[in-house]
């Protein structure tokens, strides 16, 4: 991007030169219609309940391949309060937080320990459950789904491969299954991938490629890969339907939990969530199901590092694809790996322009002071950039929320080592 074309980006919108200079800001989206209809972008809530019955489908292979930590075949986790957090929060900031907190805890998802189950697992499925059914493996959408682990359906997968480019998280989800399944898979990591993430793909038979650059060359090269083999599936973070799909399911356990807990949510009492946000594939789906499940009464915020405001730029401006951190002399450099992008989903962000709220970015010292906070009162750990939705109750806390429900969405977490656990603790207590 020229010096011209940033001036008048500076000009146009107050927030560019804050973005450009990586402060954290606040950016109110101007687009979103509260009430806006499904469909968007021609999707409409089939995709959210077609994955919520594959889902189903795949229970008893689950609970057979994974015993220990899906023994229900169930991918699901819990909805905790939060009230030690929320008022450390409150002490921390100086700002009272209105309403009750919650954190959603897909750090504690099955197999893979992230929200990349959701959307990772629904693709892989997706592409298993076609291939069983073209071959005759499965007879019919009733049939049991646990012979798909069966030798001779392991033998009919391996003639298929897999791909994908990941800063982390979703590498680990589309591995483990895929590889679980038969699968020959192609991993192409960018250079922000945590080295714990390449090692346990590596022990489950993965092929790890490792790049010097960022997402967006790595999601290059294993496009290319598939490109060339017509064997070879691509999983399309920017681009996939059923990834979106996936996640977009959460939306109705949410729904339940809340129930659960004799909540309802309405004009009276709303809903705010907030979702740590990379290329867009995860939050933005979790998003699309929450506004169908809740129309005009929740409110979805994503939060993105100072330094990788990459779906920030894209809505903004209007660019989505068009526009990288890169072009705004941004460095897209973020301990938060699983949110280092430097170019957004133009899918998603379309998707996103008339439901998102807004978004904030936040800088990586936060993210670990948040960190230490969240285990000293809570006992619970999070990856880092999985606590970019800690920020989002008072960050956003210029409306009125005096009965509302919050739910910071913890994206990943569980299959981090002790030793880097340690490491992070530590660093938070220095922020």
């Amino acid at each position: 991007m020229n010096q011209s074309e940033l001036q008048f980006y500076i000009e146009k919108y107050p927030v560019f030169q804050n973005i450009i200079d990586a402060k954290e800001v606040y950016w109110t989206n101007p687009n979103c219609e509260p009430d806006a209809p499904l469909p968007v972008q021609g999707l409409d809530e089939s995709v959210i309940y077609e994955a919520v019955k594959r889902f189903k489908r795949f229970e008893p292979l689950m609970a057979k391949a994974f015993p220990d930590s899906s023994p229900d075949g169930i991918i699901s986790s819990s909805l905790e309060e939060i009230p030690h957090m929320k008022a450390s929060l409150e002490q921390d900031t100086g700002e009272s937080i209105k309403g009750r907190l919650f954190l959603k805890c897909d750090n504690e998802l099955p197999v893979a320990g992230s929200i990349k189950a959701r959307g990772g697992f629904h693709e892989i499925f997706t592409w298993a459950e076609k291939l069983a059914l073209q071959a005759g493996i499965l007879t019919s959408k009733e049939d049991d789904y646990s012979k798909l682990l069966h030798e001779e359906s392991r033998k009919i997968f391996s003639r298929y491969s897999i791909a994908v480019g990941s800063t982390g998280n979703l590498g680990l989800s589309i591995g483990i299954m895929s590889a679980e399944l038969g699968f020959t898979v192609d991993v192409h990591m960018s250079q922000d991938a945590k080295e714990w993430k390449k090692e346990l793909l590596r022990e489950k038979g993965v092929n790890v490629h490792e790049y010097e650059t960022d997402y967006s060359a790595a999601v290059a090269q294993g496009r290319k890969q598939c490109e060339a083999d017509p064997r070879c599936h691509f999983v399309d973070d920017e681009n996939s339907v059923h990834l979106f799909a996936g996640y977009s399911a959460a939306a109705l356990e949410v729904k339940e939990q809340l129930e659960e807990q004799g909540i309802t949510v309405s004009k009276e009492r709303p809903l705010y969530v907030y979702l740590p946000c990379g290329v867009g594939g995860g939050p933005g789906g979790v998003a699309f199901g929450l506004k169908h499940v809740f129309g005009e009464h929740v409110r979805c915020y994503f939060a993105e590092p100072v330094q990788s405001p990459c779906m920030l730029l894209g809505l903004l401006t209007g660019k989505h694809a068009d526009i990288s951190v890169q072009d705004v002399g941004l460095d897209n450099i973020t301990e938060a790996d699983g949110l280092a992008v430097g170019t957004p989903s133009s899918f998603v962000g379309k998707v996103m322009d008339p439901l998102l709220s807004g978004i904030y970015t936040i800088r990586d010292d936060v993210l670990y002071h948040y960190l230490r906070i969240l285990k000293d009162t809570e006992g619970t750990y999070l990856e880092p950039s999985a606590l970019a939705g800690m920020a989002g109750p008072y960050r956003t806390n210029n409306q009125d929320k005096s009965n509302a429900i919050h739910i910071v969405w913890g994206t990943g977490g569980a299959l981090v080592p002790e030793e880097v656990r340690t490491d992070g603790y530590e660093k938070g207590k220095k922020s």
